[in-house]
Formats: C-alpha cells, structure tokens, sequence
C-alpha cells in the first residue's frame, strides 16, 4: 500500500510539473502560437511544421490538440487543416521526452529557488518564467524519484512476476501503455516512468518500446473527450488523431526488435535509447502519412460521414 502511494505520488507531481511547465509556456507565447495555427496551416507540410514548433515550446501534444479542437470548433481552423497539425504534434512531443533524459541533478535546487523567486514577483512576464524553471525542478526530480521507487521495488516478489510477464509479452506491455495514459492524460509522464523501470534493471529496452507504442495510443483520449460536445469538424480531429495513431503503432508493432537494435546502436544510455525509439517512431510514422494527408482527411470524412 504504501508504494502504491508513493507511485501516485510521483505520478501527480510529475504530472504538476508538466502543468506549471506548460502554463509558464503558453502564458509567454499563446497570442502568437493561436496565430501562427490560424495563418500558416493552409498547407499540411505547413501545419507539420508549426505543429512541431509549437508542441516543442508547450511540452504537450494534448495542449496543442485540445487548442486546435477548440480553433476547429470557433470555425477558425478547418478540419483539413488540421491533419498537418496532428502529424506535427506526434513529432513535437518527443522533444519532451528527450528533453528529460538530460543530466542537469546538480542544478535542481537554484532553478527551483529561482522559479519560486520569480513567481511570487507581481509581474507578469517573470511569473511565467518562474512557472519554467519551477516547473522544470519538478519534472527531473520526479524523474529521479521514479529511478530511487524502481530500486526500492526491485526485490518485490509480486511486481517483479509481473514484469517477468510483460518480458514475454509485448503486447500486454502495449496495451498497459494505453490503459495508463488514458487514466494519467499524459504519454510523457507515461515513459519517465518507464525510464525509471528500465534503469533499474526491471524491464528490457524491447517492452519499453511496446509500453511506449501504446502510450501513443492512450494519448488521443484526451483529444477525444475534448471533442465532445463539439461540431463535426472537431470530431473528425479527433477521430483522424486516433485513427493516425493506431495505424502507426499498427505499422511499427511487428519491427519493436528492429527498433530496439537501432536504437542500442545509438547510445549506450537505456533511458535514452527509449526516447529516441519515441523519436524515431513519430518522426517516420508523420512522415509517410504526409504526402497522403488529404486523402487521408477524406477517407476519415467518410467514415465518419
């Protein structure tokens, strides 16, 4: 019971400081970002590109989805303009993931003083910086929480029989993914727990990768609920964001050993060679859908016609 607690626990300070990263984020850069979505989204390349400009800045492919469901619905946005976004974001979000990778515990303590300094001053433009770097502590010491949590449960009979069986089955490890990012709204708090797991030792690089997968999944839930109660336009958004990511992992599930080869190849770093499975998994899927993105938008009308 109480590691039950204390994983909760991480969950949701992870998941406070995401939120505090991205508030500092948007509240520094939101006219501009609506802006840039309205104008240059004319063209889906056009849309991969500010897509991914715009989900790296806010850390979150769900902010940026949610915000251009909400455009599509105000009938700023068309939804054939938003097959760009959607691919865009799927490539955005793996610069959080590789953003968390890096190795900056001697720095933790002055960015979380500094950030609450700033917070508390009452002006607008330095609270949100404070939001940042306050934020940004929180992000990597709950990263390091999650790698101490997976040591202190590393000789638990019970939790160590289940990732034995995840090792033998990728596809159980797919479908966890999906069922914890629906429940924590967040593919990135998803894999900085998995990066803990599989720095102590608890699960291989290849179920990562199948957790991580389903994580891609498990993300379009919160664009789904976003749409409800919405126009059509904004339901077939979030329908072509499920049907994006599903094919994907559909494509790459049968070439996780590949993946994981490649990815060994790369870098010695466990926690890393996941992100940049991440990386390269939303880079290519987004890729090959690109030059079909407008017939893709009509075979989701259909569907959903």
């Amino acid at each position: 019971m109480i590691y039950l607690l204390l994983f909760i626990g991480l969950i949701l300070l992870f998941i406070y400081g995401m939120t505090l990263l991205r508030t500092g984020l948007f509240n520094l850069s939101s006219h501009s970002l609506k802006g840039l979505l309205e104008k240059l989204t004319d063209k889906p390349w056009k849309g991969l590109i500010v897509s991914i400009i715009i989900t790296a800045l806010l850390q979150s492919s769900a902010a940026v989805m949610v915000l251009t469901i909400g455009l599509i619905s105000a009938r700023v946005l068309t939804f054939p303009q938003s097959i760009g976004i959607i691919l865009g974001t799927n490539i955005g979000t793996t610069f959080t993931t590789e953003f968390i990778t890096f190795d900056i515990n001697n720095y933790l303590l002055p960015l979380a003083i500094i950030g609450v300094l700033f917070m508390i001053i009452n002006k607008y433009q330095l609270r949100s910086f404070g939001f940042i770097l306050f934020g940004i502590s929180i992000v990597f010491t709950t990263m390091r929480g999650f790698k101490y949590f997976a040591g202190m449960i590393e000789n638990q009979t019970t939790l160590n029989t289940f990732f034995l069986q995840l090792a033998d089955r990728p596809f159980l490890a797919l479908l966890v993914g999906i069922v914890i990012t629906a429940l924590i709204q967040s593919s990135t708090a998803t894999i900085g727990i998995i990066m803990g797991f599989l720095t102590a030792g608890l699960l291989p690089i290849e179920i990562a990768i199948a957790i991580m997968l389903g994580s891609n999944i498990g993300t379009c839930v919160t664009s789904f609920l976003a749409s409800l109660g919405t126009e059509k336009s904004a339901k077939l958004c979030a329908y072509a964001h499920i049907w994006l990511n599903i094919g994907g992992v559909i494509l790459f599930y049968p070439f996780i050993h590949e993946l994981a080869a490649i990815v060994k190849n790369m870098t010695s770093d466990i926690d890393v060679q996941l992100a940049h499975a991440s990386l390269l998994f939303n880079v290519l899927s987004s890729l090959l859908v690109l030059p079909f993105a407008e017939r893709f938008g009509k075979l989701i009308m259909r569907i959903h016609s």
